[in-house]
């Protein structure tokens, strides 16, 4: 490594250009406008694509901005007034977790995309299991529960999750945290859930993820939501040391040696898993194990769990299977208990992790 020259951390480059012309870009500006009741509104739509495509042309990916500040290496430094809003709402949301006369913070997420209030016309299995496990936590007292229903992401106006982009495999140093990719005003990549996920992670004291097995997988927004907490474990805090998305500079940074911080460190984790045919074990496996490597701890063995419902049954009845199911009902159930056991004895300082001390031979 000590005998990298400068042209080695040069980015590398090759692929086509994305890049659309004019008529492109205004007939998919305008394609989102097909309505009829937009009809009597064409002039003034004319005159927003152009604001759209200007915007487009000139690549104001954050058009509103502030001075970083003195809390950053670079305090004369624009940064996205957007970020900024992010960041403060993470650091709000470190104090009600650093609070030790706070309650106890649960949070619990709905991985189906499946509702009721979309195309498959029926409430999530998933769903059903965070609603049990509620239940049992409702029950604890000092607790606040928040519920992530990842199935928003296909049901709800305006409620999108955009896909990572990959900065941390160019270099650690480039992956901000929180997340400084979006929202890119100038793509209309807007709308971008994961500023207001981010703080639900940070102040929970622990965290339980319900998910069913789509094709041997996590499902898709769960997915995704996996991806975007990238810059959760290992992610640079401040974006003024690569001036934005320098890679170089980036590069740079990392090879004096990289610090590797882990936003979410210590958190408890329940994770269950749920599938028809196959997977599930495969499934809980992965996930259980992206937790442990973000250096959050498992609650317990009855705190992951992998089940199949309905084996090879016709799906039509696939909720009547879960609701004879009563041991797995229960196996949720534990799971929660298990969940809430652990954060009280974290709190408490009577959790012993063994070498949860000791430094990492290699960071990722």
């Amino acid at each position: 490594m000590s005998n990298m020259s400068s042209a080695d951390l040069e980015a590398r480059k090759g692929s086509p250009s994305p890049h659309l012309d004019e008529d492109e870009f205004r007939h998919r500006f305008l394609d989102q406008f097909q309505d009829p009741a937009y009809e009597p509104l064409t002039p003034e739509l004319t005159k927003i694509s152009a604001a759209a495509w200007d915007a487009y042309k000139n690549s104001r990916k954050s058009p509103r901005t502030r001075k970083a500040g003195a809390e950053f290496a670079d305090p004369d430094y624009d940064l996205a007034a957007d970020w900024l809003d992010a960041r403060q709402a993470i650091h709000e949301a470190k104090r009600r977790h650093d609070d030790q006369n706070g309650p106890d913070r649960l949070l619990l997420i709905n991985g189906s995309s499946r509702s009721e209030h979309t195309c498959p016309g029926e409430v999530s299995k998933s769903f059903r299991m965070i609603q049990t496990a509620q239940s049992v936590l409702e029950q604890k007292p000092m607790a606040s529960i928040n519920v992530l229903d990842l199935s928003r992401i296909a049901s709800e106006y305006g409620r999108q999750m955009h896909p990572c982009k990959a900065c941390f495999s160019t270099s650690a140093a480039l992956c901000h945290w929180p997340c400084s990719c979006y929202p890119n005003y100038s793509l209309g990549q807007v709308h971008d859930w994961m500023n207001e996920i981010y703080p639900l992670w940070v102040e929970a004291h622990g965290v339980m993820i319900v998910t069913p097995v789509n094709w041997y997988q996590t499902s898709s927004p769960l997915k995704l939501m996996i991806d975007r907490l990238v810059c959760a474990d290992g992610g640079n805090p401040d974006p003024t040391t690569t001036h934005g998305k320098h890679a170089k500079e980036a590069k740079e940074i990392e090879m004096k040696g990289w610090h590797y911080p882990r936003h979410l460190e210590g958190r408890i984790f329940s994770v269950i898993v749920h599938g028809d045919t196959e997977g599930a074990e495969g499934v809980r496996r992965s996930v259980s194990d992206w937790l442990k490597s973000m250096a959050l701890v498992p609650a317990g063995p009855l705190a992951e769990v992998d089940r199949y419902i309905g084996y090879l049954e016709p799906y039509a009845t696939s909720h009547v299977a879960y609701e004879n199911d009563q041991a797995f009902q229960e196996e949720v159930r534990n799971a929660a208990r298990t969940l809430s056991e652990a954060v009280v004895a974290k709190r408490q300082g009577q959790q012993i992790a063994a070498g949860s001390r000791l430094k990492q031979a290699r960071e990722k």
